[in-house]
Order: C-alpha cells, then sequence, then structure tokens
C-alpha cells in the first residue's frame, strides 16, 4: 500500500497546508523528501503519548523518506503554549541537558539513524538560536511576523481569554518555532514538518517565514491528538500516573498494563495508530472483538506490538513474565526494581536484614504485615493452605531465610486469590 493511503485509511492525516489531495498524495508517494518533527526536552523521558509522532516518522523512513528529529535546546527554554491552559516552568540548562541527554537515547533507537541516504539525523535548535542577539532576531525574523497573524493562532487566542493569559515569552515561541523550519528548510533542504494537531499554528508560522525569507515552498501536516473515550489526552494511567518510554521510570510491565487496559471504543484506532500491523491484520482482530470479546485479543496485540517497539522483545518477554505472576506462576529470580515495578500499588513493610539471616518463623513474619491482624490469624490461614509466599503454597512450620527471596532484597505475600504484600529487607 502506498504512504499516503496508507496514513489516510489509519486516520493519521488530520489536516495539511497542502488542500489539493494529489499534491498531498504526490509529495508522499513521490520521490525521497527530507522532513521533521521536533521535541521539546520538558522532561528526561519522552511519553507515550509522543510515541505516535516518531511510529509515523519511522512509517515515512521505511517509505524512503529522511527524517530529522529535532531537539528543542532552545524551544524548552522558553515554553510552547499549544495545548496548555497555564505558563509553563521554566527549566534550568542543567536540568535541560539532562533532559535532551535522555530523550536523545530513546529517539535513537526507535528510529534508524544508520540506513544510508535517508538515514535519521538529529539536530537540537539551540545551536542556530542561540547565534542570534535580541536585536539581530527582531530585525531578521520578528519584522516577518504579523501581529494580528500571531494572535490568531488558537494556541494564543485560547490563552488570551483565560485567567492564565499568556507571556511575551511563550507568545514569541512560534516565532522561534517558525525560524527551526526556515534554518532546516535552507540548510538541509526539509520541505515538510509534522506534528501534532495543536502544533499547526507553528507549522504554519514556519510555512509563512521560509517563503518570506527564502522563497521555499514547504509544507506541513498534522495528525490527531490521541484521546480515549472520555476525551482525556492519552498517556496516563487510571490513577494520573504518567506512561514514559524510559523503562527506568515506566517498566515494561506497567505500559504492557496501561495498554491491555485500553476500552473497546479506541483499542482499534490505537492499533492503527501505534503499530505496524496491517490494516488487514486490525481489521481481524477488530472482528475478533465483536464475536469474542472477553479474550481481548486487540489489546493484547496493542500491548505487544508497542511494548516490542519501545522496549524489544527482552522488554515484552519480562512484561509478559510479570502478566504471569498475577495469575499465580511462581515469583523466582527478580531484580528489585522489576519486582517493586509489578507490586507498586499494593502494600509493603520493611524489616531487618538481620532478622533474615537469622531465620523467621513465617507465622511471625505474617503477623509483621498488614494483611494480617495477628499471629494467630495467620496461624489459621497457614493451616487452611490460604497463605502463599511467592506465589507458592506455604507450611506452617517454614522458616523463612534468604533463600526464600523472590529478588535481591525482597519477597512476595499472598493471602487467598488476589491480596499480596511485598517484605522489603534492608
Amino acid at each position: 500500500m502506498d504512504l499516503y493511503t496508507d496514513l489516510k485509511l489509519r486516520g493519521l492525516i488530520e489536516a495539511s497546508s497542502l488542500v489539493d489531495e494529489n499534491e498531498l498524495k504526490n509529495l508522499l508517494n513521490g520521490k525521497s523528501i527530507s522532513f521533521y518533527i521536533g521535541y521539546d526536552p520538558t522532561s528526561p523521558s519522552l511519553q507515550i503519548g509522543n510515541l505516535l509522532a516518531i511510529v509515523t516518522m519511522k512509517r515515512l523512513q521505511l517509505k524512503g523518506h529522511k527524517p530529522y528529529v529535532v531537539i528543542g535546546g532552545a524551544t524548552g527554554m522558553i515554553g510552547d503554549p499549544s495545548g496548555k491552559n497555564a505558563e509553563r516552568n521554566l527549566l534550568t540548562e542543567d536540568v535541560l541537558a539532562t533532559n535532551i541527554k535522555g530523550q536523545r537515547a530513546q529517539l535513537s533507537r526507535l528510529l534508524n539513524f544508520d540506513c544510508g541516504e535517508n538515514s535519521a539525523v538529529m539536530v537540537n535548535n539551540y545551536d542556530w538560536i542561540s547565534k542570534f542577539s535580541l536585536i539581530e532576531f527582531l530585525r531578521d525574523v520578528g519584522k516577518r511576523f504579523r501581529l494580528s497573524d500571531m494572535l490568531a493562532k488558537d494556541s494564543v487566542k485560547s490563552r488570551l481569554n483565560s485567567d492564565a493569559g499568556i507571556s511575551f515569552t511563550e507568545f514569541t515561541y512560534q516565532m522561534i518555532q517558525g525560524y527551526d523550519f526556515r534554518h532546516l528548510a535552507k540548510m538541509y533542504n526539509v520541505t515538510l514538518q509534522m506534528g501534532g494537531g495543536d502544533q499547526w499554528g507553528n507549522i504554519t508560522a514556519g510555512i509563512d517565514l521560509a517563503r518570506k525569507m527564502d522563497g521555499n515552498s514547504v509544507h506541513g501536516i498534522v495528525t490527531p491528538l490521541v484521546t480515549d473515550s472520555n476525551g482525556n489526552k492519552f498517556g496516563k494511567s487510571e490513577g494520573g500516573t504518567t506512561i514514559y518510554l524510559d523503562p527506568e521510570m515506566t517498566s515494561p510491565y506497567q505500559m504492557y498494563q496501561f495498554l491491555l487496559n485500553t476500552d473497546d471504543t479506541s483499542v482499534v484506532k490505537y492499533l492503527k495508530y501505534f503499530t505496524f500491523l496491517s490494516l488487514d491484520e486490525i481489521a481481524r482482530l477488530e472482528e475478533e472483538m465483536k464475536s469474542a470479546a472477553h479474550l481481548r485479543s486487540a489489546q493484547k496485540a496493542l500491548a505487544q506490538e508497542v511494548v516490542v517497539t519501545v522496549h524489544g522483545e527482552a522488554g515484552l518477554e519480562a512484561a509478559l513474565s510479570a502478566t504471569k505472576i498475577f495469575f499465580g506462576e511462581k515469583i523466582t529470580k527478580l531484580k528489585d526494581k522489576d519486582l517493586i515495578s509489578i507490586f507498586k500499588d499494593v502494600p509493603s513493610v520493611e524489616l531487618k536484614f538481620s532478622e533474615l539471616e537469622a531465620g523467621i518463623l513465617v507465622a511471625d513474619l505474617l503477623a509483621l504485615t498488614p494483611l494480617f491482624a495477628s499471629k494467630g490469624e495467620a496461624k489459621r490461614s497457614l493451616e487452611q493452605k490460604g497463605v502463599y509466599l511467592n506465589n507458592d503454597a506455604t507450611e506452617i512450620n517454614l522458616t523463612v531465610t534468604k533463600a526464600n527471596l523472590a529478588s535481591e532484597t525482597c519477597l512476595v505475600i499472598r493471602k487467598g486469590k488476589k491480596n499480596y504484600c511485598v517484605v522489603k529487607f534492608s
């Protein structure tokens, strides 16, 4: 399937500066072009919501186009008002440097930077924006922006009409991003910018500036903003926890569970957006969901495909192993960080390692956890075979030692089918 048709059928083209459909087809299906998407380093890790843009870049790269990834070392110091109802906190240069390092490493894994002529290229807009003095920027760039056009941008209008308002700093963001497009068009012959729907105003500002300063004809395409069935921005769990691409901030298991919990009304859309499964395979999963929704085949496919994209096969294997634990598989030889990630929402207690070295009767250990009100209750549960240590049935006369640890310093107690407690020794 050609690129234009694939993007269109997946719902990935929300708007384009090329209003003539044939021109847009020719741009996407024709000879190789250079295009870019920018990321402001507001966090040490990109979020799963950023993944749509990355996967879309990958689709274009696989069809022979050349991606430029712009890390916003300059724009990150200003703050993009798009999609925000309040002013961003300004970040220090040290924080930005840390964030850039983290995001650069992630993007290097997700795109191909060594595949010949269409290898991805990563640049930092601080390298060219920092060379301007204020006077130079106002004369060379600011002169070409009309206040009426800037005020008409949706990102500005929404903030002007809010209680928070908008500072001059964030008001000028569109000028800096607009210059990015002009610079990339002039220096690297980049002819297309892509981004989420909230970036439309910034993209059109760059299109206008490239034309005014150099006579270059460049274009923009925006993808839809990803939302759940309730209209909330995609990327946070029910508890409000952000799903990051960094496995140290969000484990593969947590990402897998987040995607596995996708509701039926959104899962097909997400499969089209975030995976490289064919549209025929997605249609098959949609039909299976209708006839056997309880199998959650579509959700499993989504979770597996995205985790593999972000964390590789090893990440998926770890996520699947962790998932099996909640279905009673014995817990053994885990890393502390993985065990804690799996059981982050269950009660925990911390005990001295010296107690474990000396050995502790299981009933005494259970009585120290919030699962049991007393040692007597713990003994009764043990007698009734209702207690599991690391998901393994436990005898009443067991003495717990280091040999019983499920990870370097932790073990897991289960009461009945679903009541867990993590015991950490330090």
